[in-house]
């Protein structure tokens, strides 16, 4: 495999306390080279968003490593990952998550003004030209569809540049049409960046866009599952 984006070794996680205690992911180990789409799929249940927020950082696992973009995040107190996850990763959600009392320029740029960026709001707009949203610089979410909230969420998403990107279901609250738009949106902007791009889908059609499928049942992946797309 190429240079690798994303390097996963055993990785165990559990969820939740004492009875309600949930072992999600089960000695995955996985690796994902840079440049690459992946699609990750599996039946509900199975640890593919679980198994994303680990790559993200997001989720921490019980054991195991995960390697993103050369940084052992094992390595890393949560301030620093957080600064890392704020370079390094795009993070794209189903429900958006947008900030409902700031405007779209506000949303895509709050990330930049956290990291101190003096050039926050400039880039921001040139992100929101570039998902086709430079009319809808000062609306708020809710004067949105949903279309245009995932692509503001997109939007936010790629302003630091990442290396890698990853969706989890980002058609799921779209409909047909509009979730079109939105993967073509983003297969665009990977191939466009040269970003890794890992998405969880139940949309077979939609993994199939990527280079790889990757097919996880009850927390780990399956044998002979993370091929080649043909």
């Amino acid at each position: 495999m190429q240079d690798k984006a994303i390097a996963l070794h055993d990785v165990d996680l559990s969820l939740g306390r004492g009875a309600a205690r949930v072992h999600i992911l089960k000695g995955i180990s996985l690796d994902v080279g840079r440049g690459e789409a992946v699609g990750l799929v599996g039946p509900s249940g199975s640890g593919k968003s679980t198994l994303l927020m680990t790559m993200a950082g997001l989720e921490r696992p019980d054991s195991g490593r995960v390697i993103v973009d050369g940084t052992d995040l094992s390595g890393l107190d949560e301030d620093a990952l957080a600064r890392f996850r704020g370079r390094r990763i795009g993070i794209v959600f189903q429900s958006f998550h947008l900030v409902p009392t700031m405007t779209a320029l506000e949303n895509v740029a709050l990330p930049l003004e956290l990291a101190g960026d003096g050039e926050a709001f400039e880039r921001a707009e040139a992100e929101l030209q570039a998902v086709g949203l430079g009319h809808r610089l000062h609306h708020y979410p809710a004067q949105l569809s949903g279309g245009e909230q995932q692509r503001v969420a997109i939007a936010r998403a790629i302003v630091p540049n990442p290396a890698i990107l990853v969706a989890d279901e980002p058609t799921g609250n779209l409909d047909e049409t509009t979730g079109q738009s939105i993967v073509d949106l983003l297969f665009a902007l990977k191939r466009d960046r040269g970003a890794t791009l890992v998405l969880v889908t139940h949309d077979l059609n939609l993994a199939r866009l990527c280079d790889r499928m990757v097919r996880l049942r009850s927390g780990q992946v399956e044998a002979g599952a993370a091929s080649a797309v043909a």
